[in-house]
């Protein structure tokens, strides 16, 4: 299973991360905002339905920038991929449309965040190449 994630990045440097539903899997934990790819999509294009459709925002796919990358294997036997991709560049304000909060962070203080068990991974990757 892939999934897509990004880092936008704001003029201040900061990292925008979303808080789960607390009904959902990993309820009430912060995650970069992003989904799984559907069949037939590209990575960018997925992320850049799935950054519409959670914060309404408007990216380019040009504007999308690989960074890096965590797997794990899922109880059901299936691996799941999670790619993340900066992004310095979009439309729109970012609002929570399928999330509890929205906030801005410096890359330094993600690792004290809770998070889930990939997005703890991506978060240590980033956070040099994000200062």
């Amino acid at each position: 299973m892939l999934v897509v994630a990004a880092a936008l990045i704001d003029p201040k440097g900061r990292v925008l991360v979303q808080r789960r539903k607390r009904s959902s899997e990993h309820g009430g934990l912060w995650e970069f905002p992003g989904g799984k790819v559907e069949p037939g999509e590209t990575l960018p294009g997925a992320l850049v339905r799935e950054l519409a459709e959670e914060l309404g925002i408007a990216i380019e796919p040009a504007d999308l920038a690989a960074l890096t990358f965590s797997t794990r294997l899922r109880e059901d036997g299936r691996e799941l991929a999670l790619m993340l991709y900066s992004c310095r560049r979009w439309e729109g304000v970012p609002t929570a449309l399928d999330a509890e909060a929205v906030a801005w962070h410096a890359p330094a203080g993600l690792g004290a965040l809770d998070m889930p068990p990939l997005d703890i991974e991506l978060a240590r990757n980033a956070i040099p190449l994000l200062m």
